[in-house]
């Protein structure tokens, strides 16, 4: 049993513990030896998740390669492929996309990878997402889309004024409200975010 934080308890495999090492030489040694590659501990989540966690991408790319699934989601509905998206783990991201990430799967939130990417400043991971072909206007269960999270949860300066950029480039519906009928315009009007606003006035915005 491994001692967690909280003080509680899960178990772990011993390929949990040789994702979260980064241990490739275990990881393939284990999983010739008949290793449950999607073996679950006790938040449910994968050896690929733990190893996305830490954000060890030679283990993830290992277990990715010998058929992990990038989408197994854990007990509070991360998967892989959403915790990459949304942390900015754009190595492990990539890879996971190149094997089968479901676009269309939803966090906890009901969100894409793409609104808590945009949330958090993540230029490079919403770059690929977008190209990806994430959609754009997803509502997630809060009223928001990833451009009005990229402009209630951003701090307004370069990384978040590029997001804006590049939602608005991938088409963006730039007078798609949130669920109290506040458009992303007021949203950036009222927190001051001048840029920001010419971007989405220069869109279209009203």
């Amino acid at each position: 049993m491994l001692s967690i934080a909280s003080g509680e308890t899960m178990s772990q495999s011993p390929l949990h513990a040789a994702a979260a090492g980064d241990d490739v030489r275990t990881i393939e040694k284990l999983l010739s030896e008949g290793a449950e590659i999607d073996a679950r501990d006790g938040t449910g989540a994968t050896p690929l998740l733990v190893a996305t966690h830490g954000n060890k991408i030679d283990a993830a790319r290992a277990l990715i390669e010998a058929g992990a699934d990038v989408n197994a989601k854990d007990n509070i509905e991360d998967s892989p492929y959403l915790y990459a998206g949304a942390r900015g783990h754009i190595e492990i991201l990539k890879t996971a996309l190149s094997h089968g990430a479901d676009l269309r799967s939803i966090n906890r939130y009901g969100g894409t990878a793409l609104i808590p990417a945009c949330e958090r400043g993540h230029v490079e991971t919403v770059r690929t997402l977008i190209e990806a072909g994430v959609d754009v206007d997803h509502v997630n269960k809060l009223g928001w889309t990833a451009l009005l999270e990229a402009i209630i949860l951003g701090d307004g300066g370069e990384r978040h004024r590029q997001i804006v950029g590049l939602l608005v480039k991938a088409g963006a519906n730039v007078n798609l409200a949130d669920s109290d009928g506040v458009t992303p315009l007021r949203h950036a009007r009222s927190r001051g975010f001048k840029e920001i606003e010419k971007l989405l006035v220069a869109a279209g915005a009203s």
